[in-house]
């Protein structure tokens, strides 16, 4: 049994779950649920962003102040964790004072990497990013994600001498010191490296911006808001001296958008090596969801609710369709039309029908009684293999190609073929391996679908057949 530590981005609060929050959250869970499936001691993290401009604007527009706002936001992301069945150990929340202590800490240690300058460049409120000339103008002066126009500044800043690790980062993630998966990620940051890390202002005046952590020893300047939030993987766990950061750091994966790879693939390491620390193990970045093949826009009116489609197929059809149907490492879509195609074509009829068939012949030709189950023969490397590398799609496709052996196995062998014969003994034999085939398959759907996983459980899983309360997928009508 090993220690297994897997982290999500944590979201800003003032906006409500996306789709790309849930595929953080669901990656993650995956993984979490499939190491404690194999007896690893697991620490599951996320939590909320609830600092920078973004919060502090939107607290002023409401009259009301950030904290009150954030106290009334942050529940909303706790309880769609729980919709999204997400099984995370820790939630943390970057307003908490341990969180602010151990950030103040984590600022005075990296003093030697910190330095005060002028800086003079633009500003995104809604990335909460600075951004380079040649950016602003590729980008005609206008955020393309927020529609928002740049904000030109002046200002005397902390800045981080983020060029100071540019060798060692593109060292450790050349050597796969730092794994960043798939590669074609690894092979951005790497460009980044090349061109070279500029030094990365992470502060901003007080009087701009006091709504964050101030700056140790000086009360004029606020950190920005990114700093905070990334060092949140290792305050979460009590960063320098609990027992979880100790037993736990580094992560083992990390897992985000694409989006904000230069955050987690560049920045948040060279804090990591200015703090003497080791870095995650893995980086997994996963790509965007379009909708009916265009960018979600709220002014195309596209936007996928992810608890929409929860509410109206159920959750572990919401979680299956995101982890088989949306490529791992690409970016993928969503369309109701597909996704009502997959409920019923392999969800309903392929799995759905080959627990409901397995179970009504036990009871017709068995009385329920299963007898003595077989012990799995089936080969599940590459399902595994699979899982190592985050390749979430391609461990489904293994699982379902047994599900559609199953199936076809029921049609050759005809077990009400052999009843007809009258060989109880053959037909035990033969219905026992198709239970014990279910109740593999439902080993290796539980880290994706676990009430599933459950249910499947529930009616093989002690000798006898036990009747489900309900469809195994069930859905609002």
């Amino acid at each position: 049994m090993s220690n297994y530590y897997v982290t999500t981005a944590i979201p800003y609060v003032n906006a409500t779950p996306h789709i790309g929050n849930a595929m953080d959250f669901l990656y993650a869970d995956i993984l979490a649920r499939y190491h404690r499936q194999q007896g690893d001691e697991v620490l599951f993290a996320t939590g909320a962003d609830e600092h920078g401009l973004k919060i502090a604007e939107r607290a002023e527009k409401d009259g009301t102040t950030p904290q009150q706002l954030v106290d009334s936001l942050a529940p909303a992301w706790q309880d769609f964790l729980k919709k999204a069945g997400i099984s995370n150990d820790l939630f943390i929340r970057t307003t908490s004072p341990e969180h602010k202590k151990r950030v103040e800490q984590i600022w005075k240690k990296l003093s030697d990497y910190i330095y005060k300058d002028s800086y003079i460049g633009w500003y995104c409120v809604g990335c909460e990013e600075y951004k380079t000339e040649t950016h602003v103008k590729e980008t005609d002066g206008t955020c393309p994600l927020h529609n928002r126009a740049y904000d030109e500044i002046q200002e005397e800043n902390y800045f981080l001498k983020l060029s100071a690790f540019n060798d060692r980062l593109k060292e450790a993630v050349s050597a796969n010191i730092l794994k960043i998966t798939p590669s074609s990620r690894k092979n951005e940051i790497m460009h980044v490296f090349e061109q070279g890390l500029e030094d990365l202002s992470i502060s901003r005046p007080a009087e701009k911006l006091s709504w964050g952590v101030p700056v140790p020893g000086d009360a004029t300047q606020t950190m920005y808001v990114w700093f905070d939030a990334v060092c949140n993987y290792i305050t979460v766990l009590g960063y320098p001296d609990d027992k979880n950061f100790k037993d736990f750091w580094p992560a083992n994966v990390q897992v985000i958008g694409k989006d904000i790879l230069r955050f987690h693939a560049a920045i948040w390491p060279a804090i990591l090596m200015g703090l003497g620390l080791p870095l995650q193990d893995n980086l997994y970045v996963h790509g965007h969801v379009s909708s009916e093949g265009k960018k979600m826009s709220k002014s195309l009116g596209n936007v996928v609710d992810p608890t929409e489609v929860i509410d109206t197929y159920g959750l572990d059809a919401f979680r299956y369709y995101f982890a088989r149907h949306i490529s791992s490492y690409d970016d993928g879509d969503f369309s109701w039309e597909k996704y009502k195609e997959v409920y019923n074509a392999e969800l309903a009829n392929e799995l759905g029908n080959a627990v409901s068939r397995v179970a009504s012949m036990i009871k017709k030709y068995q009385d329920g009684v299963i007898g003595d189950i077989p012990g799995d023969e089936h080969d599940d490397t590459r399902y595994h293999e699979a899982l190592a590398v985050f390749r979430f799609d391609h461990a489904l496709e293994v699982t379902w190609e047994q599900i559609r052996g199953l199936n076809q196995y029921i049609e050759d062998v005809k077990p009400w073929q052999i009843a007809k014969e009258d060989d109880p003994e053959h037909l035990q034999e033969v219905l026992a391996t198709m239970a014990s085939d279910l109740l593999e398959i439902a080993e290796l759907v539980q880290p994706f679908m676990p009430a599933t996983a459950a249910k499947i459980q529930t009616v093989f899983g002690d000798g006898m057949i036990r009747e489900l309360d309900g469809p195994l997928f069930p859905r609002a009508e």
